[in-house]
């Protein structure tokens, strides 16, 4: 028997797709952290249950972005299971039940069970499916309005800025995928606003141009995805902030 081997579609996102027939694509996305959690050697003291959502949230929605639904979870957890690994699969199980999987199905991995660890570090990936013709890349317009939701966040400031309403999450990223107006969507982590937006036009065959604002920075690390960038008409701003009760700023323009 003769297994098909698929095809990848080329993308300048942090993302792996891959074409498994003509009509159905894989999306792989991933996420990792270090240092960041409850052990004596973490630079940024966290609880396990926090590191696990954020990190999770990550991958998710770097495969919810692009229209692919995910289908599973793997963990791979540089800390022992008990008690770092189970307080940080549960942060991982409600992030999951909130991008619509069973946790109980969804998710597998492995944890370190030979080594006594000092620091935290963890990695998750996710895999999702889409049909092809539904995949959510490329279709911002000319003249389309880059609209940043959330304010980029890093390290200790992510879950005060949460508990405030002023960072993006999945929830919001649903609603987004739910709006006809919305042309695509990207969420932003390390690499800061202005490179994602350079992505979204670029995917495009379009420019970006910043526009002149001061209320965000736009080269800052937005951590664990707590910025997510959309494209859309300019006039539809106002149908944006009726669906999105975080902060929305414009980051610029695309042409």
């Amino acid at each position: 028997m003769t297994i098909p081997t698929p095809s990848l579609i080329k993308t300048i996102r942090d993302i792996i797709i891959f074409e498994l027939n003509e009509d159905q694509i894989m999306v792989i996305g991933c996420d990792s952290t270090g240092g960041i959690g409850p052990k004596p050697l973490d630079k940024i003291r966290v609880d396990g249950y926090t590191l696990g959502k954020y990190t999770a949230r990550v991958a998710l929605m770097e495969v919810l972005s692009v229209g692919a639904k995910p289908v599973c979870l793997i963990d791979t957890l540089s800390v022992e299971l008990e008690p770092t690994g189970t307080e940080i699969m549960n942060g991982i199980r409600d992030e999951v039940k909130v991008a619509g999987l069973d946790p109980t199905l969804a998710i597998t991995g492995s944890s370190e069970k030979n080594i006594p660890v000092e620091q935290t570090g963890m990695g998750v990936t996710v895999v999702g499916m889409a049909r092809k013709e539904l995949l959510r890349m490329g279709l911002s317009k000319p003249k389309d309005v880059v609209a940043v939701i959330g304010i980029p966040c890093v390290g200790n400031e992510v879950v005060t800025a949460e508990k405030e309403k002023k960072i993006a999450e999945i929830s919001d990223l649903l609603n987004l995928l739910n709006a006809e107006y919305i042309h695509d969507i990207i969420s932003v982590g390390s690499r800061g606003i202005c490179y994602e937006a350079w992505t979204l036009g670029k995917e495009s065959d379009l420019k970006f141009l910043v526009a002149d604002q001061q209320e965000i920075d736009l080269k800052k690390s937005a951590g664990p995805a707590t910025v997510i960038l959309v494209s859309l008409p300019y006039h539809k701003l106002v149908e944006l902030r009726k669906i999105i009760r975080k902060p929305i700023n414009i980051a610029g323009y695309l042409f």
